[in-house]
């Protein structure tokens, strides 16, 4: 395969059909691999996470032409002040990254890409930071391999907690795997939301024409959490407001609500990719908190994603109890540092 770089944002608009069409069949497919995903992230360097950054995606092609491999890659210093080569979405907002090449090529790319880096006429790094890639990725052990074989040092630590739930494809079934006390508190709360002294309903938004608005109360009820506050800075409603854009255009957007007598109470904002809904941020209006609004409108998305044939709910990182009451199942996303010794 034959290496190419790409370090301006019109050559990376270039290769959106291409580049989504390789995440297709990737060793790792996950909605943060997205090319309008992640250049929505560029624009914006997530949202203000990054003071500065320089694009460096790595890509490589077949004799043929075909894309082979992308590694997403973006030069800063990293939270260690040092620079180096991390992937794009670090880290905050992206809850996994990753390499994107077929089964096939993922060892061969990683070989190309270190060969690469070692070479004249590169940035003087020779390092990779790369966040948040879960712990069953078959990049870590192709990475591991690439280092070792280069005689480069290879070093793994565990991140966050990524809980999920496998679902079964059927309401009831899903609910008799999970503690009996947790299915009774789960049902309990749904059946007061329907039997409430006001008119309480859910829905998904659909409409294009009201998206804008719809995104902003989303982020009027993330606000009215102190921590999530002071995350929603002028350039961070900047970034999300650009991401849900991104994710409707494509198709994979699931921005949900729960209103109480046409009022707002609970929104969730998910990606519905790959037969997998991915849990990317919620919020509640706490007027509404005896009414638990947070679980109902939960209950009713695992309802929804069993009655639709989806295959798994992503909670993604993070180890709040409530991913657990509901069902979920333990997994890590990891940092792997590749470094020249």
């Amino acid at each position: 395969m034959q290496v190419e770089v790409i370090r301006t944002l019109d050559e990376l608009d270039a290769l959106a059909e291409e580049w989504n069409e390789l995440l297709e069949c990737s060793a790792s497919h996950v909605p943060f691999l997205r090319h309008e995903y992640l250049t929505a992230w560029w624009r914006t360097l997530g949202g203000g996470e990054w003071a500065q950054g320089e694009l460096y995606v790595v890509i490589a092609r077949h004799e043929n032409g075909e894309l082979g491999g992308v590694a997403p890659l973006f030069i800063t210093d990293n939270l260690e002040g040092r620079a180096t080569l991390m992937f794009l979405g670090s880290i905050e907002i992206s809850d996994y990254l990753d390499i994107i090449a077929r089964p096939e090529d993922l060892s061969a790319f990683l070989d190309i890409l270190l060969e690469h880096l070692a070479g004249s006429g590169t940035p003087a790094l020779q390092s990779l930071d790369l966040y948040n890639l879960l712990e069953s990725s078959p990049t870590l052990p192709a990475l591991q391999t690439a280092a070792e074989r280069f005689g480069w040092e290879y070093t793994q630590e565990q991140l966050q907690h990524c809980p999920y739930i496998p679902l079964p494809g059927d309401w009831d079934t899903y609910l008799a795997g999970i503690n009996k006390k947790q299915r009774h508190e789960i049902r309990r709360k749904m059946r007061r939301a329907e039997n409430y002294e006001l008119p309480v309903h859910w829905y998904i938004v659909e409409d294009e024409a009201t998206l804008d608005t719809e995104i902003e109360d989303f982020l009027r009820l993330m606000a009215q959490d102190a921590e999530k506050q002071s995350f929603l800075t002028d350039v961070m409603r900047s970034q999300m407001q650009a991401a849900v854009w991104a994710a409707f255009r494509a198709n994979w957007l699931q921005l949900s609500f729960l209103e109480v007598d046409g009022e707002k109470a609970a929104g969730y904002l998910n990606f519905d990719y790959q037969d997998h809904i991915w849990v990317y941020n919620s919020g509640i209006d706490f007027k509404f908190s005896t009414l638990s609004p947070g679980w109902v409108l939960l209950g009713y998305l695992l309802q929804w994603a069993n009655q639709n044939g989806r295959k798994a709910f992503d909670f993604m990182r993070g180890d709040e109890a409530y991913k657990y009451r509901f069902g979920g199942v333990d997994r890590f996303v990891v940092r792997a540092k590749v470094q020249k010794k």
